[in-house]
């Protein structure tokens, strides 16, 4: 068993999760282990659960990750999440949602996003939620009303940003035929520290994720039929669909304002309504992101079905420091 948590001990006040997790499910004899990479823990966990099996050590794994944030206030919630960013920075006062808003100022300046690109990113996966049973957020959301709602970090407003969400998902991996096979993961990292990097209007963590699962895939992203990506703030979503090879450099905003991405678009782009709609239970999201892709891999999406053969599920670490790419196939 691997047990993806980003901080039970602070949200919930439990340690030794791997143990703790597996003796809930009656598996306290059987191995498990405790995997964190800030949000991206569940897309980690999923890669510590198909090593095991690629490399013959395990036949079946089972890949569980959750998290429980919701009875806590909004400035606790923000102030651990808060951690995972460079602890100089932190104590000059930057939180996650402000240096999305820095990205946000970046991407406007040197890329020409515009304001109604960035909402269309949230007025498109909260129509994809519509569909979803699970997500958290089931309604419509207009352009105006994300450029009306209120201000949290220049010039980002509260429907750019996720939700605070409670949440679990699982995966069960094994070394017998399925009907999804994994044929790429990577991994990328960079500097905890944005003021080291280079732009903000790419993550390098992203681009070498993505060279990696490519390379193990022996494909390129032309072949990529839906995609779950992070969408932690709305433009996220525009740099990952550049980092990924998804849209060209500079068109992400445009092809998302016409319809590209949508559901019935030529890329289907968060149809499970993203972390914006789903909800980003933070180490749940990288598995929830993963059970979307098999779900449209398999058609099991009732309701939201995309008819695809390939996709990608992208999950970023912090403020893009441990970012992870995998890439899944019907067989």
């Amino acid at each position: 068993i691997v047990v993806a948590a980003m901080n039970p001990e602070e949200f919930v006040g439990d340690g030794n999760f791997a143990s703790y997790v597996a003796t809930h499910m009656g598996f306290a004899e059987t191995p498990a282990i405790r995997i964190e990479t800030a949000t991206s823990s569940g897309a980690a966990a999923f890669y510590a659960g198909f090593a095991q099996i690629a490399a013959g050590l395990r036949r079946a794994v089972l890949v569980v990750g959750g998290e429980k944030m919701t009875h806590l206030e909004t400035p606790r919630v923000s102030e651990l999440i808060g951690r995972s960013i460079d602890p100089y920075e932190r104590s000059y006062g930057a939180t996650m949602p402000a240096l999305a808003g820095l990205v946000a100022r970046a991407l406007m300046a040197r890329r020409g996003v515009a304001p109604r690109e960035l909402a269309q990113v949230a007025v498109k996966n909260h129509a994809n939620a519509l569909r979803n049973p699970y997500a958290h957020f089931r309604r419509a959301v207009t352009i105006e009303e994300v450029l009306d709602s209120r201000m949290v970090a220049d010039p980002l407003r509260l429907l750019h940003c996720c939700p605070i969400s409670d949440g679990a998902a699982a995966v069960v991996l094994t070394a017998a035929r399925a009907a999804v096979r994994v044929a790429g993961i990577g991994q990328g990292t960079d500097t905890l520290a944005i003021r080291h990097r280079d732009v903000l209007t790419s993550f390098r963590a992203t681009r070498a994720a993505a060279l990696a699962a490519f390379a193990m895939a022996g494909f390129g992203p032309e072949r990529v039929d839906v995609a779950e990506l992070h969408d932690a703030f709305t433009p996220f979503e525009l740099i990952s669909l550049e980092d990924l090879g998804l849209v060209p450099a500079g068109k992400a905003g445009r092809a998302t304002l016409d319809g590209e991405t949508a559901l019935d678009g030529r890329l289907p782009v968060n149809p499970s309504g993203g972390l914006k709609a789903r909800g980003h239970p933070l180490a749940a999201t990288g598995l929830a992101q993963i059970v979307e892709c098999v779900w449209q891999l398999t058609g099991r999406a009732e309701g939201w079905q995309v008819g695809a053969r390939i996709a990608l599920a992208q999950s970023i670490g912090g403020l893009a420091t441990n970012n992870w790419v995998t890439l899944l196939e019907a067989a």
